[in-house]
């Protein structure tokens, strides 16, 4: 897995655009990631259109970037989700809770 970060401090954005396989080997790197540059974050973007795999785990995280930046008054967007996220989103339920765009 790769993640690219790109942060535009002028509006508090973040976008990190995820590449690979997001799995039970993965999840944790992208985890500490999220925990390290969400603060001062109003919006963050997870651009998933590179992510060939997700796996529960992989989800576990979505869902605790999505969580984090709620209970921070901010916003998280999954941008452009792969066909398998896409897939694996509507499957489980997380369509309705997530922003996917």
């Amino acid at each position: 897995m790769t993640i690219t970060e790109e942060k535009n401090e002028a509006i508090s954005n973040l976008v990190l655009s995820i590449s690979g396989r997001l799995d039970t080997t993965t999840a944790p790197e992208l985890e500490g990631k999220l925990k390290d540059c969400t603060k001062g974050i109003k919006a963050l973007f997870l651009d998933m259109k590179d992510v060939e795999y997700i796996s529960s785990a992989g989800l576990r995280v979505v869902l605790m970037a999505h969580k984090l930046m709620t209970a921070t008054g901010g916003t998280m967007a999954v941008q452009n989700p792969s066909d398998f996220c896409r897939q694996v989103f509507e499957a489980t339920g997380m369509d309705s809770v997530l922003n996917i765009i």
